[in-house]
């Protein structure tokens, strides 16, 4: 078997290759009279877009979106939303004339054993050119969820963090990393030219807030909204951990340093002292802020030979030459986002389905 889609009530499925004709997104559930064109697409992809910068991969692609389905004049019609992005600038050259050793770290192996063959020209569909299609489904699911803010930034690369004290977001949108802390953005910038010239990579931590989401959102057991938004984020390439709130430092809490202690506020509603839980309890969403971080492994296209095997089972070194970012984090902060977009216009719609 195999998934390629995601979602219950706003779903939406991904198809194409990194060295095919095109790759795309088929969003399904998409309520009607919504106003779409390309143009609200469009901004979003351009933010993800490769080579924008020495910092990201130099393939060259302008990821134009088409619309080929699901709107008529200028709406939604509530029928399936077929988008379209031409891959342009494939190369697929550099990976050889047949298939190279297999890429540890890499999808290769995993795919060979799975399904009898592989796509070795840039991963095909392991690579993360594939979350392109997630970026445009993710504006799509941003017009049902126009109550909550979404944004997604880089606190760490290469084990270097930002100071929080320090953060300024005026400055995410102005520096290549999406980063929230100027003076760990001009870090960062030699800590990636050095991992480039030695042929390596970095990895990256980027943590994402939605605000204006309201209480009530998620359901328990099984489709907690936490739960819902770590599958989503664990399903992005070279994404290794989700944590939710506090994540992983809630463990080094005491019980009464880790609650989010409550105040009468205004029409019924409690004022929260404090957000360790990151805006999610017992699944459902609080009203505050949901919070979450993601952490992308080192990108594992790089020029530093690691021993690996053929598909023939002979001993061999791979090295993957090419066109890739020496820190695969960077350009997810908008993957991050378009998923967390996704996974609250499905909430949304769930939530209106059960209690009108």
């Amino acid at each position: 078997m195999s998934f390629n889609t995601f979602g219950r009530a706003f779903r939406f499925t991904t198809w194409g290759e990194s060295h095919g004709p095109a790759l795309g997104a088929v969003v399904d559930g998409c309520p009607p009279l919504l106003a779409l064109s390309e143009a609200d697409i469009q901004p979003w992809l351009d933010k993800r877009r490769p080579g924008t910068s020495r910092f990201t991969t130099q393939r060259r692609e302008p990821d134009q979106v088409r619309i080929l389905s699901g709107v008529f004049e200028g709406n939604t019609t509530g029928t399936p939303i077929s988008l379209m992005i031409e891959n342009v600038d494939q190369r697929s050259k550099d990976y050889g004339e047949s298939a190279p050793p297999y890429r540890p770290g890499h999808a290769d192996y995993a795919y060979d054993a799975k399904y009898g063959i592989r796509d070795w020209r840039g991963g095909g569909r392991s690579s993360a050119r594939e979350t392109a299609a997630r970026v445009a489904a993710g504006a799509v699911a941003r017009l049902v969820v126009p109550e909550v803010s979404i944004r997604a930034y880089v606190v760490e690369i290469g084990g270097d963090r930002i100071d929080p004290a320090a953060f300024d977001d005026a400055a995410i949108d102005d520096n290549p990393f999406f980063c929230p802390d100027r003076a760990a953005a001009a870090r960062w910038e030699s800590l990636i030219d050095a991992a480039r010239k030695d042929g390596s990579s970095l990895g990256a931590v980027i943590e994402c807030v939605a605000t204006g989401v309201p209480a009530g959102w998620g359901a328990p057991i099984y489709a907690k909204l936490d739960s819902e938004l770590a599958a989503a984020m664990m399903s992005i390439n070279a994404v290794k951990g989700v944590e939710i709130g506090d994540g992983f430092d809630a463990a080094r809490l005491r019980g009464e340093d880790n609650a989010d202690p409550m105040r009468p506020g205004t029409d019924g509603r409690p004022d929260f002292l404090a957000n360790h839980a990151g805006g999610i309890a017992g699944g459902i969403s609080t009203g505050q802020p949901v919070v979450v971080r993601v952490a992308f492994k080192p990108t594992s296209s790089i020029l530093t030979p690691v021993p690996s095997i053929t598909p023939a089972g002979e001993a061999a070194d791979a090295v993957t030459r090419g066109r890739h970012d020496p820190c695969v984090g960077i350009r997810g902060a908008p993957v991050v986002e378009a998923m967390m977009a996704l996974v609250l216009a499905d909430q949304k719609m769930l939530q209106r389905a059960q209690r009108g």
